[in-house]
């Protein structure tokens, strides 16, 4: 295979270490500001729990796959790549930073903004925590608030509202020993979250007030955007897994037909359910298969959602916004495949809901 040099205008791999699976894609930008899909890997990911690495040779193995099955369809090598951080150890604290200028006559610069930046840094946090990302709200100038953009503007006394996205070291650390272990290097660690809002939020989306909110297999996060800026983030430790393993146990079967049920039949309301056909599943060996009606296949996976959007709820509310989502709820992740969740997500919170696909973002045929 010949090196592949990978310049940010041509060709990026990214990596996504999930709960239920790693996935590797490759993809770049086309004359049309589209993005190309040029290659993917998915591999079930065994190492990961509540989107935490827990087994690194698991973990490495699962990405080693998920990557020469992107360098196959590259037919180059893979050196560099972007890779998802999430988790339930992700936090988010608000901070307001202050910066005295010398000169009241010269305008506000960009290196002024990453002055106050690079002071959120320097923030202590509790033992075993990293600031992951620092995102400014908005500036006050010399006692004018609510500006948005202060490049340009003359003042001495810069003040600004940060959103800080904190996360564990030992988190970050994991992921980027299994990605050193393969033999990559890493250009940039992205919460998973904000990389999802970018694939599928548009710019009106996230002026108007949106909340995002990415159902995985391990965790579920949100993200709310207003004036076109992250104003709150929360990771909640519940998910896909968490309905499967319900399902598990309220039918008393293996792990994967419990999987395999919520795929094929699953819906999140029980009161859509009207054909209600009987399921049978193969039993062990020897032993007799079960039996059970799609309505409470749908009970068991609509107590668990509703639990899911209460959560969601509580935190909406804590952030101060519910008032204000004038785009509702959007869901994603593999947990929004499942039937009549947006329906649900609308009885349940009263906060209009559609299922977001990247689409917009592709280059198509």
């Amino acid at each position: 295979m010949r090196p592949y040099q990978f310049d940010p205008k041509e060709v990026v791999v990214a990596v996504d270490i999930g709960t239920t699976k790693v996935c590797a894609v490759a993809g770049r930008l086309n004359e049309y500001g589209k993005i190309e899909i040029l290659g993917m890997g998915k591999v079930r990911s065994e190492g990961v729990l509540r989107g935490v690495i827990s087994n690194i040779e698991k973990t490495v193995n699962a990405i080693k796959e998920a990557i020469s099955a992107v360098e196959k369809q590259l037919d180059s090598t893979v050196k560099i790549v972007h890779v998802g951080i999430a988790g339930q150890h992700i936090k988010s604290l608000q901070h307001r930073g202050i910066l005295t200028r010398d000169n009241a006559h010269d305008e506000i610069g960009q290196e002024d903004i990453e002055k106050l930046i690079r002071d959120m840094y320097r923030l202590v946090l509790p033992p075993g925590d990293k600031i992951l990302h620092v995102i400014p709200q908005e500036f006050t100038v010399d006692n004018e608030q609510g500006i948005l953009d202060p490049i340009g503007m003359s003042g001495i006394r810069l003040e600004a509202n940060f959103h800080i996205i904190t996360g564990q070291i030992t988190a970050s650390n994991n992921i980027l020993r299994c990605l050193e272990k393969v033999g990559l290097e890493v250009a940039d660690l992205t919460l998973e979250p904000i990389a999802s809002a970018e694939s599928i939020l548009s710019r009106e989306e996230k002026e108007a007030g949106i909340a995002l909110v990415d159902i995985g297999g391990g965790t579920t996060d949100l993200t709310i955007f207003y004036d076109g800026i992250i104003r709150h983030t929360a990771v909640i430790p519940f998910g896909g897994n968490v309905v499967t393993r319900d399902i598990k146990e309220g039918c008393t079967i293996m792990p994967h037909q419990a999987e395999k049920l919520k795929i094929k039949f699953g819906s999140a309301l029980a009161d859509e359910v009207y054909d209600n056909r009987i399921i049978t599943i193969p039993g062990l060996k020897g032993r007799e298969p079960k039996e059970i009606s799609e309505k409470n296949l749908a009970l068991i996976i609509q107590a668990r959602m509703e639990e899911i959007f209460d959560y969601v709820l509580w935190e909406i509310r804590r952030s101060g916004y519910d008032k204000k989502l004038i785009g509702g709820i959007i869901l994603t992740g593999g947990g929004s495949l499942l039937k009549q969740i947006d329906i649900l997500s609308e009885y349940h919170t009263g906060i209009p809901t559609r299922v977001g696909y990247p689409v917009d973002q592709l280059a198509h045929g």
